[in-house]
């Protein structure tokens, strides 16, 4: 009976970490590119279209949580649903962090303080649910559910991160995504020659990479008076999509055997 328990246990984890994909180089490209789309295509909806950070959430939120719900559903791990449902949460991030930073008056400090309390409060709440907030407590609806919200969280601070240090600190976007990418190195490092805390340093990648997505997708869009190249916002959607799927199509990231 403990050896069938032990091999039903092993399956159910394996079905579990199927769902989500291994942390590679690749990976976190991917994840960048993901980002960036955020907020070029979060911007080309509130921006270009004329939408406004409200409409432009409803629609994104709406789209969120259809994606979130095929993740959950889904029995295995499926590249296009997991990383469709990452950017659906990068999109929303984008217009929920101009809402809140610009709408409601409180400014990116202000913004980035809220939204780190609610990140904070998902990791805590989830925690307290599952006892853990690594990948391997994905073992129910529920589990899935407060790991995608924690990623949106994650996604929405990121922004507010972005818009902060590129706009508010002045220092612009080039120099912003040189502080960004250098953190990144850094939890690189910690990552291979510490004993820190991997699930720690995973979801501290995960955030800063938002950030630096972020103010890369500024830096296309925004005028060139502002320190932007002044692309266009669906161009440069299009060709970061393109460069997400040609990804996913030629390297076929596999699935996840370890916890994250």
């Amino acid at each position: 009976m403990l050896g069938e328990h032990i091999v039903m246990s092993h399956e159910n984890l394996s079905k579990t970490l199927s769902k989500v994909p291994e942390v590679t180089l690749l990976f976190w490209i991917i994840k960048v590119a993901a980002t960036t789309l955020g907020e070029t295509a979060g911007d080309a909806l509130s921006m270009s279209l004329n939408l406004g950070y409200v409409i432009s959430t409803a629609i994104f939120a709406v789209i969120f949580a259809v994606f979130v719900g095929l993740q959950i559903k889904a029995k295995k791990y499926n590249s296009f649903f997991y990383w469709a449902t990452i950017i659906a949460t990068t999109t929303l991030g984008t217009t929920i962090a101009d809402f809140v930073d610009r709408t409601l008056g409180v400014g990116y400090a202000g913004g980035s303080l809220i939204l780190l309390i609610l990140l904070g409060l998902s990791l805590f709440i989830w925690y307290l649910s599952c006892g853990t907030i690594s990948v391997k407590s994905i073992q129910s609806a529920k589990s899935e559910a407060f790991y995608w919200l924690t990623i949106m969280f994650s996604q929405t601070l990121g922004t507010a991160l972005g818009d902060w240090t590129a706009d508010t600190q002045g220092l612009g976007y080039t120099s912003a995504a040189l502080i960004f990418g250098t953190l990144l190195l850094v939890l690189a490092i910690c990552y291979f020659y510490t004993k820190i805390s991997r699930t720690l340093l995973f979801w501290l990648a995960f955030v800063l990479t938002r950030p630096l997505g972020a103010v890369l997708g500024d830096f296309l869009d925004k005028p060139v008076a502002h320190g932007g190249l002044e692309l266009s916002r669906f161009s440069a959607s299009f060709v970061l999509l393109a460069f997400i799927v040609i990804c996913l199509m030629v390297f076929k990231p596999k699935a996840a055997q370890t916890s994250h």
